[in-house]
């Protein structure tokens, strides 16, 4: 049903010593928060490897553990964002929302800007899923929205997710740590795309 909280169910497969396919684990995700002060926001981290692509813990023993990877790391991440009329709610605080995101999505909460609510640069290629739902992705001089299916290649861009509807959009993310040297593409005709 959409816009339902769910925490997700991670199933994370691997090899016996013979080399068969067998499961790892399977469990729901470890560090799923439901936001009290953005009522309706969620976020799930279900998973994460270093720059060499190793797994790492991403559970409760890895609470300082950044949301926004290394070069070379990866996060996976589920987010559900309420609509945008919470944040003009009579009981809507933004400072204990602040407070709630650092201690929650660290190494993420602190690239939010202060004056632009919302927006964020972060040193990743990110692949965004819209799960259910709409949702506005906003850049500094365009916005488009994005329905359930659609994807968003994002290049480490400034940007800020707008939810104007009355339901929950859900979408997952795959964050890939990058430098800042190689985040975006100052010519767009450089990029081939072959159309099939």
């Amino acid at each position: 049903m959409p816009g339902v909280s769910r925490k997700p169910r991670r199933v994370v497969t691997t090899h016996t010593k013979s080399g068969r396919s067998t499961i790892l684990i399977d469990d729901i995700a470890p560090r799923t928060f439901e936001f009290d002060e953005m009522v309706g926001m969620s976020n799930a981290l279900i998973w994460g490897t270093d720059g060499q692509c190793r797994p790492i813990d991403v559970g409760p023993a890895a609470a300082g553990l950044s949301y926004v990877p290394d070069p070379g790391g990866t996060r996976l991440m589920i987010v559900r964002f309420p609509p945008d009329t919470i944040f003009s709610a009579p009981d809507f605080d933004p400072v204990e929302a602040a407070r709630e995101q650092v201690a929650c999505l660290p190494g993420l909460a602190e690239l939010f800007e202060v004056d632009d609510p919302g927006f964020h640069r972060t040193p990743t290629f990110d692949y965004g899923i819209v799960l259910d739902g709409e949702i506005v992705l906003q850049l500094d001089e365009t916005a488009t929205t994005l329905q359930t299916g659609d994807v968003v290649v994002q290049n480490g861009t400034r940007h800020a997710w707008r939810n104007p509807g009355s339901a929950p959009a859900t979408v997952a993310f795959i964050l890939i740590g990058s430098t800042s040297s190689t985040l975006g593409v100052s010519d767009p005709q450089s990029i081939s795309l072959e159309q099939g």
